[in-house]
């Protein structure tokens, strides 16, 4: 474990990344504004083109947020889902919950034109609030069902499955849906699934900030119940801790995160799963005193980095957000599951 003076210098660094990639993404994109006009905008200056100053406080601005917040979610998410189920390759996504969203969002956009007659994507602002439902509705069902399913049984492996399988399950519903759907359902269904930070407007993105800003502060009263959990069942046992009750705590608390952020941001691919492989190494702790602020932080500032690449300056329109999610998740998490492998056989 570093000293905690290391630790300070690195949230230093990991806050002033942050900054920076904010500032970045207010800066750059498809339409090039230049830096000083940006810092005159934000400060407030009078003078500045309507057409930039709408540029950067109703298209980048709330993007920046939508990031943020979506980063930190996915990633304390991520760091629960890996402690309860003492496994390194869960994400926010294990227990099928960013499933049953995708489901959810499937039964309205893919039915909406073969009953309706009319394609949710043509309606407007009432289609992105009825996207937004959809998701929450879907997603929390899901955990509703997860959580009755943890009275049943007593294995976390067990549970694993179960989570499994309600995915497999959902996506098997989608792809019947798909098939019967009209060809502007199914893409504005493709288009949601890809993930994105840019379809949160003004309105929509404080909502979204304000549930986060009371969600995230809330996980962190989580840290004692983690830090217990890794000691293994017998240990936290003795020490007092209700092992199911925990559980369900900790698989309540991911799942709302990732609810909430897969109904306003689609499935977001990775940033559970990185982050925290990413913050164990940075930090080389376990302690989720450490390690939940860490995620915060680290999540926030690596989804802003990724949201900057999949509009980078040149680009006419934006990149799917889970492209360079992956992109960047995947070889993290593979070097740092080798390199973990490497110690442990020169242990």
């Amino acid at each position: 474990m570093r000293q905690p003076a290391q630790n300070t210098l690195l949230i230093a660094g990991i806050l002033f990344s942050e900054v920076l990639f904010m500032f970045l993404n207010l800066a750059l994109g498809s339409v090039q504004i230049p830096l000083s006009t940006v810092w005159d905008i934000l400060t407030g200056k009078e003078g500045m083109p309507p057409n930039w100053e709408n540029i950067i406080w109703k298209s980048r601005f709330p993007q920046v947020w939508t990031a943020l917040v979506a980063g930190a979610g996915l990633s304390v998410s991520g760091l629960q889902m890996q402690t309860v189920f003492k496994n390194p390759l869960a994400d926010p996504s294990v227990l099928g919950i960013s499933s049953g969203a995708s489901l959810g969002v499937a039964l309205v956009v893919l039915m909406s034109g073969t009953i309706g007659g009319t394609a949710l994507s043509q309606a407007g602002i009432l289609g992105e609030v009825a996207l937004t439902i959809a998701a929450i509705t879907g997603a929390l069902s899901v955990m509703a069902l997860i959580v009755f399913a943890s009275h049943k049984v007593k294995g976390n492996v067990t549970l694993l499955i179960i989570g499994v399988m309600i995915g497999y399950l959902a996506n098997a519903i989608i792809g019947i849906l798909k098939y019967f759907s009209v060809e502007e359902d199914v893409k504005a269904y493709v288009i949601w699934g890809l993930g994105s930070f840019s379809r949160v407007s003004g309105d929509q993105m404080w909502v979204f900030v304000g549930i986060m800003g009371v969600l995230l502060p809330l996980s962190l009263l989580l840290v004692k119940t983690l830090n217990l959990l890794l000691l293994g069942d017998g240990y936290a046992r003795n020490l007092g801790l209700n092992i199911r009750q925990a559980r369900i705590l900790v698989i309540v608390s991911a799942g709302v995160l990732t609810a909430i952020v897969t109904a306003y941001c689609g499935p977001i691919a990775f940033l559970g799963l990185a982050v925290p492989h990413l913050c164990r190494m940075l930090f080389q702790t376990s302690d989720h005193r450490v390690l939940l602020p860490a995620s915060i932080f680290v999540g926030a500032s690596l989804a802003l980095g990724c949201n900057l690449l999949a509009r980078m300056p040149g680009l006419e329109g934006a990149l799917p957000v889970n492209s360079v999610t992956a992109l960047i998740g995947a070889p993290i998490v593979a070097s740092i599951l080798f390199r973990k492998r490497k110690s442990d056989l020169n242990e």
